[in-house]
């Protein structure tokens, strides 16, 4: 068994079985969304979404294959790379965001915790924080969440201009509080993934 830290978590037996239930249901979601013409998912630009979406299913378990599959399977990175797109599909699916004005701020700030804890996850497994201080860790965590935002806005104002996919409806506000709230968000989750992820060694020394 792995002394602590992330690969420890990975080394549960349910881990892979619920990375691979996040998937699953990230694939219900859109089978519905797609299949059924529901008004509200109009501006959505689900149809647009969906193969970028899907395509986090595929992320941690291509790289775990290019590293040479390496034991235990890091189902806690896949997990929660897939994570904050089921959860937005979801929201999408459930009416939530048009329901509750607040749910893509707070969603927004939840999803980032997330994929930069996916990022920490598979970074700690990978012996990747062997040379960096806790600091510098999570300064990479954060720097990387603030630019995955500016890389999603980007793609959204691409969606809205060329129309693709259905279109978007944004608005400046909104475009402005996603970079602020999805920073934060990164910050934080860098921050939680600095302080649970590393294995712990005899001693109680950690693995920087």
């Amino acid at each position: 068994m792995p002394d602590g830290g992330v690969a420890a978590l990975d080394s549960r037996r349910r881990a892979v079985a619920v990375a691979m239930a996040c998937k699953a249901a990230l694939a219900l979601c859109f089978l519905v969304a797609i299949a059924l013409p529901l008004d509200h998912l109009e501006g959505k630009g689900m149809a647009f979404r969906f193969p970028l979406f899907m395509l986090s299913a595929a992320v941690v378990p291509l790289a775990w294959a290019w590293r040479g599959r390496f034991r235990p399977y890091p189902a806690t990175a896949d997990a929660l790379i897939v994570a904050p797109f089921l959860i937005d599909t979801l929201g999408n699916l459930a009416h939530v965001y048009d329901s509750f004005d607040a749910t893509d701020d707070v969603l927004h700030t939840v999803n980032w915790i997330l994929l930069v804890g996916a990022f920490h996850a598979w970074r700690y497994r990978r012996g990747g924080a062997a040379s960096l201080s806790r600091s510098d860790a999570w300064l990479l965590g954060a720097g990387l969440g603030a630019l995955a935002i500016v890389g999603w806005e980007a793609a959204e104002w691409i969606v809205a201009a060329t129309g693709a996919g259905g279109g978007l409806d944004l608005t400046y506000d909104d475009t402005v509080a996603d970079l602020v709230l999805s920073t934060v968000g990164g910050m934080v989750g860098s921050a939680l993934a600095v302080a649970a992820f590393p294995r712990r060694r005899t001693g109680g020394t950690e693995q920087a």
